[in-house]
């Protein structure tokens, strides 16, 4: 494909995934209280005097303008039509990918498609059980006899970005698995990257999370640490069928008068104690036969 063939297929691809964003916030839309509760909970984890109004048992958020209350709608909306079709979208970013792989490498859509969602909610769930903590982490940073009054719109942006940046980050490891079948990346080009790779992760956590405080980062960054490594060994197992595929294929490929490739290995010398011993030889002769 030539480059403007890479980006029509990419215009195409973003379109439809587009589409399926927005049904999921046709959906989202019925859905909205139940979600607001649900993002509410970090904020009302939060001690009495840490929420408006102070000292109470209430955890009320607020806004300002006239049309915010349709700028919240729409964001809690977006957040849930995101989630919902996220193996929609997913499957348009390997549909995207798979002209690069054989026939036999894209029979993994159903792989790909189940994990990518699973890493993408998995990083999600860890951002929202962190969120309380990491509210009252940057809340007590003001000190004492101090009360926060959040806007929603702000709230929810601040909601939005750790879901997303960790929902997102998640897909790394993944993200390293299709290269490696895309033959972008090899085994042992990862491993000769792996020291470099595990600081960028610490250093992609520390600036990718909203929050900033260092419990973001490390619950994070241990995890995409962790699914690195197990990018790395499917990398590998991949790489050794492969070889051993090429391997094959290149003896069956061969022409009637066209030599086949040497293996220069030296084989391996049997041990002493595994070669028969020779027979005797019997020095005794038998003067009767003359």
């Amino acid at each position: 494909m030539t480059l403007i063939e890479h980006l029509t297929e990419l215009r195409n691809r973003l379109f439809k995934a587009s589409v399926f964003v927005v049904l999921g916030m046709v959906v989202g839309w019925f859905l909205y209280q139940p979600v607001l509760d649900l993002l509410k909970r970090p904020y009302c984890a939060l001690p009495p005097d840490k929420r408006f109004p102070p000292n109470t048992t209430g955890c009320e958020l607020v806004f300002f303008g006239v049309g915010d209350g349709f700028l919240i709608r729409i964001k809690v909306v977006f957040i849930t039509g995101l989630v919902l079709s996220a193996p929609f979208w997913l499957y348009q970013l390997w549909a995207f990918v798979t002209p690069g792989l054989k026939k036999n490498e894209r029979k993994w859509t159903m792989v790909f498609v189940s994990s990518a969602t699973v890493l993408f909610a998995l990083g999600m769930t860890i951002a929202y059980l962190i969120l309380p903590k990491a509210l009252h982490v940057l809340v007590g940073l003001a000190g004492d006899g101090v009360a926060p009054l959040f806007a929603v719109k702000d709230y929810l942006s601040f909601i939005m970005s750790m879901l997303l940046i960790f929902g997102v980050a998640f897909e790394l490891p993944l993200l390293v698995v299709i290269l490696n079948l895309a033959g972008v990346l090899t085994y042992k080009r990862l491993m000769s990257w792996q020291r470099m790779a595990i600081f960028l992760i610490f250093v992609f956590a520390a600036v990718a999370t909203p929050s900033q405080d260092p419990i973001s980062m490390i619950f994070m960054a241990v995890p995409l640490c962790l699914l690195f490594e197990v990018a790395v060994l499917v990398a590998r197992f991949h790489d050794k069928r492969k070889a051993e595929r090429e391997a094959v294929e290149s003896f069956e490929n061969l022409s009637d008068d066209e030599a086949s490739p040497l293996d220069y290995t030296p084989s391996t010398i049997e041990a002493a104690s595994d070669i028969e011993p020779a027979a005797p030889l019997n020095n005794n002769h038998d003067h009767d036969r003359f």
